[in-house]
C-alpha cells in the first residue's frame, strides 16, 4: 500500500513538472501572450492545495490517514511541495530551469524561480559559479516581489519561503556562502524588511549576529543599525493599516539595540510621521495611537506627555530632530 502510495505521488508530481514545462514552452513561444502565461503560471504554483491533490502529495490512504505527517497544518501551496520534489529528485526541474534561463528577464519569472528552485539552489550540489551568482541575484529579487504581495493582501502565503530563507540560509554559513557577497548583503536586507511581518523577530538575535559584513559599515554603523534603516524605509513604504499596525506592534523587539545616533534619529523621524494627520503618510488615528505607544515604548526618556489627541514634544526633543519633524510636516 505504502509503494503504491508513493508511485501515486510521484506520478502525480511528474505530471504536475510537465504541465509547468509546457507552460513555460508555450510563453517562450508567444510574444504577444507571455506575460498573461506567466503570470497565470505563478498563480498557479501559488496556489494552496485542495483536498484530492493533498491526499495524493502526503501519501493518505482510502481511510484518509496520513502516512507521513503533515508539516504544514492550516497552508500547504504547492511552490512547497514542488521545492522539496526537485531537490529529491533535481532532474525532474532541469528542463524547468533551462526554460527558465531562457526567460530570465521576464515578468513574474524571478518569482516563479525563487518558489520552485529556492531549496534547489542551497541543497543540491552544482558545479557552475556563474551560474550560482545569476541564480542568487534571482532568488532575492523573485523573493522581494512575493514578500510585497503577501504584504499588499496581508496575508501569509509565502511564510514557509521566508521561514527557510532566514532560517535555513541566513543563520547557515555553509548555505549562505553558495552565492555571492553581494546576494547574501541583499538576502540579509531583505529579510530584515520582513521578519516583522512574518512574525520570525524571536530569532532577531541570531541573525544580527550573522549579518555580512559591507563596505560602508563605518559610516552607517553595525547590523542593529542596518537593520533599522532597512525596518524604517519599510515603515515608510507600507499602504495597508493592518499591515503597518502589526509591523508597530512588534517593534518591542528594538528595545536595547545599540544604535549610532543618526539611525536613533532616523527611527524616531519615522515614527514620528505617523502621529500627525495629513501628508506625507495621511496615517488613520488607529496608526497615529499605535506609532505614539511605540515612542512611548522605545524612547521613554524623551518624556512624551499624551493629553487627548495632542502631545507636546518640544520640551523632549533637539533642535536636529525637531527640523527633522518640521520637513517630514511641512
Amino acid at each position: 500500500m505504502r509503494q503504491a502510495s508513493a508511485n501515486r505521488r510521484s506520478d502525480y508530481l511528474k505530471a504536475l513538472t510537465q504541465e509547468i514545462e509546457r507552460k513555460l514552452q508555450k510563453a517562450l513561444s508567444s510574444s504577444s501572450q507571455r506575460i498573461e502565461l506567466l503570470q497565470q503560471l505563478f498563480a498557479d504554483i501559488a496556489l494552496e492545495v485542495d483536498d484530492r491533490a493533498r491526499d495524493i502529495i502526503l501519501n493518505r490512504d482510502e481511510r484518509g490517514a496520513g502516512l507521513i505527517e503533515d508539516r504544514i497544518e492550516s497552508c500547504l501551496c504547492f511552490y512547497e511541495v514542488l521545492a522539496d520534489h526537485y531537490v529529491s529528485v533535481p532532474e525532474d526541474g532541469k528542463r524547468i530551469l533551462d526554460l527558465i534561463v531562457q526567460l530570465w528577464s521576464q515578468s513574474f519569472v524571478s518569482h516563479i524561480f525563487t518558489l520552485l528552485f529556492h531549496k534547489w539552489l542551497f541543497e543540491v550540489p552544482l558545479e557552475e559559479t556563474e551560474a550560482l551568482l545569476r541564480y542568487g541575484s534571482a532568488l532575492v529579487q523573485g523573493a522581494t516581489n512575493v514578500f510585497w504581495i503577501d504584504i499588499q493582501t496581508n496575508t501569509r502565503r509565502f511564510l514557509s519561503l521566508f521561514h527557510y530563507l532566514l532560517e535555513e540560509v541566513a543563520l547557515v554559513p555553509d548555505r549562505r556562502d553558495r552565492i555571492s557577497l553581494q546576494a547574501c548583503r541583499d538576502l540579509f536586507l531583505l529579510l530584515s524588511r520582513f521578519i516583522l511581518f512574518y512574525d520570525l523577530d524571536y530569532l532577531l538575535e541570531r541573525f544580527l549576529k550573522e549579518f555580512p559584513t559591507f563596505p560602508n559599515s563605518f559610516l552607517v554603523g553595525g547590523p542593529a543599525d542596518f537593520f533599522v534603516i532597512e525596518l524604517t524605509d519599510q515603515l515608510q513604504k507600507l499602504k495597508v493599516e493592518p499591515v503597518l499596525l502589526h509591523y508597530l506592534s512588534r517593534m518591542s523587539v528594538l528595545q536595547g539595540l545599540e544604535l549610532r545616533m543618526t539611525t536613533n534619529t532616523r527611527l524616531k523621524a519615522c515614527l514620528y510621521s505617523f502621529t500627525s494627520p495629513g501628508g506625507p503618510t495621511y496615517p488613520t488615528r488607529a496608526v497615529r495611537h499605535a506609532a505614539w505607544n511605540t515612542l512611548d515604548l522605545l524612547f521613554p526618556c524623551c518624556g512624551l506627555n499624551f493629553g487627548g489627541d495632542h502631545w507636546d514634544i518640544s520640551l523632549s526633543y533637539d533642535s536636529h530632530i525637531l527640523m527633522v519633524f518640521r520637513e517630514l510636516h511641512y
